[in-house]
């Protein structure tokens, strides 16, 4: 039997043509594996620093006109017509509604034939009392007799003047009858329709003023002496951001609201134009306000466990995140103080904080040199 041209039997060559596959199978898939294994997911962030130049502090608010009045008859009645619809530009003396004036013209009816007896009483009363007068003077009557019949006559005068004062108040009550606008301005609400039966003195609709208008603000008491230190204000709209318009601090409640603890402040618009929409939202910034140390971290940095503010601190040493809680403070427009839980040098993930748990490892970008240092760690 003939060997093979190596020199060795077949059955062992085709062993190690068996085992050489074998180890580059392996060797490949070992390199396949090495190739498939995850990166540390890369982070943006930011090295922790106390910040105690000064700032601007924002705040949002709806617009608002200064002078906004309840409206309502003066006399109760049926309305029986409604000249304005919510949004309806009005003139002063413009008449809104109107109501069922039946029963004021039977009253004015009433009082002027009341005014009539009464004239008619004044006049026989009077004529009497030159009748008398004149049979005093030749003493045919008696001075009892002639004070009788003064007393007759001064009491015609008080019905008359009576008739006359109730006649004057029926009249304006009919005109009563049509709910006028004090002022020009927008028809802000309509409280009561057509057909519907209203007391004295009872809102029917709102209408404010557009020639002042104002952003009424929530402010924490713990900021409320910002207002008097404060340089500056501007004001710009959601809206159209690009426009500024000048602003000043009008009015301050003296009382916080019982539910958010915060004092409602009007900022009135100096130099509002026909943009400025009632209702609108808007951003008072409240320039030059010094604060003092703090912990200032972007808005985005924040998250939350447990209903409490918490950030993601990245181990220098380790790469590994982990949550720290922290205490915030005010909120100053794309930024946030943070009172405690941190320090100056911490490392904070200020961007995709949703997306990691504890003890990720990461690699980290931006920060200066720390985050630098934490890169080369995680590698």
């Amino acid at each position: 039997m003939s060997r093979a041209a190596g020199g060795g039997p077949p059955h062992a060559s085709a062993a190690r043509a068996v085992l050489l596959a074998a180890v580059i199978s392996l060797a490949a898939a070992c390199d396949k594996k090495q190739e498939s294994a995850p990166q540390p997911r890369l982070v943006n962030v930011v090295r922790v620093t106390v910040d105690t130049a000064d700032g601007d502090v924002a705040y949002s608010g709806e617009v608002r006109a200064r002078y906004e009045t309840n409206l309502g008859f003066r006399v109760a009645g049926k309305i029986v017509a409604r000249n304005v619809e919510v949004g309806s530009l009005v003139r002063s003396e413009a008449v809104l509604a109107r109501l069922d004036p039946e029963d004021q013209q039977l009253n004015t009816r009433g009082a002027q034939s009341q005014l009539e007896a009464a004239k008619s009483e004044f006049e026989q009363t009077k004529a009497e009392l030159e009748r008398y007068t004149d049979l005093l003077k030749k003493n045919f009557i008696s001075r009892a007799e002639y004070e009788r019949r003064l007393n007759t006559f001064n009491l015609a005068k008080a019905r008359l003047e009576q008739a006359q004062a109730q006649l004057s108040v029926s009249k304006n009550q009919a005109g009563y009858t049509e709910l006028v606008a004090d002022h020009g301005g927008v028809v802000t609400a309509i409280l009561a329709e057509v057909g519907q039966v209203v007391a004295a003195g009872q809102t029917v609709m709102k209408v404010a003023r557009t020639d002042e208008k104002e952003v009424v603000i929530s402010i924490p008491e713990n900021r409320l002496a910002d207002l008097n230190v404060v340089r500056d204000i501007s004001v710009t709209l959601w809206a159209d951001p690009s426009k500024t318009y000048r602003g000043k601090v009008r009015e301050v409640s003296p009382s916080a609201d019982p539910v958010t603890r915060t004092y409602a402040a009007r900022i009135s618009i100096l130099d509002a134009d026909p943009a400025v929409s009632l209702g609108m939202t808007a951003n008072v910034y409240l320039k030059g306000i010094q604060r003092g140390a703090a912990i200032l971290l972007p808005a985005t940095a924040l998250f939350q466990e447990d209903s409490e503010a918490a950030v993601w601190v990245v181990d220098p040493a380790t790469s590994q995140v982990k949550l720290v809680r922290v205490e915030v403070g005010e909120y100053l427009e794309d930024k946030v103080a943070i009172h405690s839980g941190l320090k100056p040098g911490d490392i904070v993930v200020r961007a995709g904080v949703h997306k990691l748990f504890a003890g990720e490892k990461v690699r980290v970008t931006g920060g200066g040199g720390t985050a630098t240092q934490a890169e080369k760690t995680a590698r």
